[in-house]
């Protein structure tokens, strides 16, 4: 084949036909926006207003586009676009600092860059797994911008006024259109033009396409993904400015579902998850289609309604929009839908090959399905492991991988002794305290499963919230019965987790996006069931599920008498009692079973427990299943425990959870974890925000820094698990040390 020819038939870089694709599908839909709704989608301003808000998620996008295509991944960036429209605010606002613009937009600049470096060196020095890295700082970020905030509104139009050019930024020009929609086009531009023209651009596609072979060939494949999480930073942090010029104000949920709908967009524009591919035009009409699908759902269906006014009768006109959570659930299922195009569309070329067949033509090759042909041991730890068996007396205690957890229980139980003995050593405080500590313990059990078995779960306060929406559902509003009403609960959650186990071992997408779009599909489902309202007041017999033990004896008529006994059986709950035989029975099964060892070969090394004749399948299938079994129960006891449903229950459960288990031993990377180690870090977790909720001296920490703090422990503990228990840091540098002195007495000598 002659060079010519080659050329011709290598894929174009800046535009191709999947782009020519996404174009008619945005033709078709915003025509049926228009057919449904054609007083807004009808419209000049409708198409401008597209354009606009387009704007904002495609310049995310931009960046997005980067880090998807080095193989990695950045959930950040909705808390970024936030938190720096929130620090603007309170820079520039003449309520708080009162800064001049100048200063407020070279501060919000250099956050985004911090932000992006940290990020980077996270994933790429330290180890930290990217979705785990990204996520912390989501969440660590939400916990700013909502305690920055005060979960109030700020609005500064008055003070705008006198920066004209930074806030016109946000607003139509002398054109005819709004300068985001400038700043968009330029920055789509440089970013297509590096990515497909210029080195940047070819140490991307060769990081994410192979790093080993890009390491090889003198690429700084460190270097290369350091830089597509600062680009992602900064494009976020400029999408954060246009809003906060565009609004001249700011309000707690800027970004919330941000990462969501950019990484949608990125995926849908044609980027592989698996790393190598994408290109930034695409990623640009990714991003218009999901806003303008956003908006075609957001804006609802003109109908008329027929109301009595006395005696008479009106018409008038209405829209139907759809229920509060409907957007999350049909985000959710969107990011799920566009990672599923790659490998069972693009990659077995659906398109051209039933375009061929219509044309009597053979068909072309399809790519490359599977993974590399040899991979390497996931297992890591072994020398920590052999310390722990070679250790002898309390050293053997001490080498354990959950020993920390266990110390670090004690030690801050004994704090909360020192500092407030007065409430500390009240038994029924210590019992309100492990009541907390139940929800959380009961996620964690079945998170243990998912983790060993080297996957995770980041639904699990999802599908907490979403079983106990089912549950008080059907007590409140249908009037169900306490059994019914747990039935429906049980089975929603364990819908929810069928769904994760499906999709990540089925369908074999990383267990981390399956879950992550489950996260907002079980979320918005729960909004949904109960209209985005809290509900309360159902049958004792339900609540009896969150009651304590001689509460639940009086019910049926039993009265214990004075003692021992009835002390304890009005401090311990029933939830408390069911919580430790759960992890009885699944403690037992995963240290003592052959199950238990299925689960550790396979999160150890995959490919070596199937060679093994293990049906590593099915140790994944159930793990996720018992994960979402576990997060179902804490949601049906939740509803009794607090004797109403919150939407927001569960939130932030699967933080706590996942740093529990890491805590309590468990490696991020699978093949290790126990149960009582994960208890443990349960406990750890309970009591830091016990002890950070305590009044001392009439000071307590607000919650949403409580949630920041929670962040930077789970990203120190899985920091410790990376260095400390596998790379076995502290040996190294003994050994090290050892090697000097031996060096130093024979020279000496």
């Amino acid at each position: 084949m002659t060079a010519e020819a080659l050329a011709r038939r290598l894929p174009p870089q800046l535009v191709g036909g999947w782009e020519m694709g996404l174009l008619a599908l945005l033709a078709l839909i915003y025509l049926g926006g228009a057919i449904v709704n054609p007083t807004f989608f009808g419209s000049s301003e409708a198409f401008h207003a597209l354009l606009r808000d387009t704007s904002r998620v495609a310049i995310i996008a931009v960046g997005m586009t980067f880090v998807i295509i080095d193989k990695d991944l950045d959930l950040s960036v909705g808390s970024i676009y936030g938190l720096v429209a929130v620090v603007f605010a309170r820079l520039f606002a003449p309520s708080f600092a009162d800064l001049d613009i100048a200063t407020s937009v070279i501060v919000c600049v250099l956050l985004g860059v911090l932000i992006g470096l940290v990020n980077g060196v996270l994933v790429t020095i330290l180890k930290v797994p990217a979705f785990i890295a990204t996520l912390t700082t989501l969440l660590i970020g939400r916990g700013f911008v909502l305690a920055l905030t005060h979960g109030q509104a700020i609005y500064y139009p008055g003070k705008a006024k006198e920066a004209p050019f930074f806030f016109h930024l946000g607003e139509t020009n002398v054109f005819g259109f709004n300068n985001q929609i400038a700043i968009f086009a330029v920055i789509a531009v440089i970013g297509a033009y590096v990515l497909a023209n210029t080195r940047w651009g070819y140490e991307t596609f060769a990081t994410g396409g192979n790093e080993q072979a890009a390491v090889y060939a003198g690429i700084p494949t460190n270097w290369v993904r350091i830089r597509a999480y600062l680009l992602s930073s900064l494009c976020a942090t400029v999408a954060g400015l246009l809003s906060a010029a565009q609004d001249k104000g700011v309000t707690p949920l800027y970004g919330v579902s941000g990462e969501l709908t950019v990484i949608a967009a990125v995926i849908i524009g044609g980027a592989s998850i698996l790393g190598g591919r994408g290109r930034v035009a695409g990623s640009c009409l990714g991003a218009m289609l999901v806003v303008l699908l956003d908006k075609v759902l957001r804006e609802g269906l003109p109908i008329t309604r027929t109301i009595k006014i006395g005696e008479e009768e009106v018409t008038v006109n209405a829209i139907y929009s759809l229920p509060v959570g409907a957007v999350p659930v049909f985000l959710g299922l969107l990011l799920v839908i566009a990672v599923l195009i790659e490998p069972y569309l693009i990659r077995r070329q659906v398109a051209a090959r039933l375009w061929a067949w219509l044309r009597g033509r053979p068909p072309p090759p399809a790519f490359e399905i599977g993974g590399v042909a040899l991979e390497g041991v996931v297992t890591k730890g072994a020398m920590a492991t052999d310390t722990a068996l070679s250790a002898t007396g309390f050293g053997k205690f001490l080498a354990r991988r959950d020993a920390l957890a266990v110390i670090l229980t004690v030690v801050l139980w004994l704090t909360g002794l020192f500092l407030r003995p007065d409430y500390w050593w009240n038994l029924s405080n210590t019992f309100a305290i492990l009541l907390n500590y139940t929800e959380l313990a009961l996620i964690t059990v079945g998170l243990t499963y998912v983790i060993a078995a080297g996957d995770i779960d980041l639904s699990v306060g999802a599908v907490l919230a979403l079983a106990g929406s089912a549950a008080a559902y059907f007590l409140k509003v249908l009037g169900a019965d306490p059994v019914t009403a747990i039935a429906m609960g049980l089975l929603a959650g364990m819908i929810a987790g069928l769904v994760n186990a499906i999709v990540a071992v089925g369908l074999k997408l990383p267990a981390f996006i399956a879950t992550l779009g489950m996260f907002y599909i079980a979320r918005g489902l729960a909004a949904w069931f109960v209209a985005g309202q809290q509900l309360t007041g159902w049958p004792e017999g339900y609540n009896l599920l969150g009651r304590k033990v001689n509460d639940i004896l009086l019910h049926f008529g039993i009265l214990l008498p004075d003692g021992i006994l009835r002390t304890v059986a009005e401090v311990v709950s029933v939830q408390t009692i069911w919580m430790a035989f759960v992890a009885l029975i699944a403690g037992i099964v995963l240290a003592y079973t052959p199950f238990g060892q299925k689960v550790y070969a396979t999160g150890g090394n995959i490919r070596a427990a199937a060679y093994a004749g293990i049906n590593t399948s099915r140790a994944r299938f159930i793990a996720l299943m018992l994960s979402a079994l576990c997060a179902t129960m804490a949601g049906i006891i939740n509803v009794a425990y607090f004797r109403s449903f919150n939407p927001v229950a569960g939130q932030f459960r699967e933080l706590d959870a996942i740093a529990s288990v890491i805590i309590g031993g468990g490696s991020i990377f699978g093949g290790y974890g126990t149960m009582l180690g994960s208890l443990a870090g349960a406990a750890v977790i309970t009591l830091v925000r016990s002890l950070l909720q305590l009044n001392v001296q009439g000071f307590s920490m607000p919650q949403h820094w409580i949630n920041v703090f929670i962040g930077v422990i789970l990203i120190a503990a899985v920091l410790i698990d990376i260095w400390v228990r596998q790379a076995n840091l502290f040996g190294r540098l003994r050994a090290r040390l050892a090697r000097r002195a031996r060096t130093r007495e024979t020279v000496d000598a």
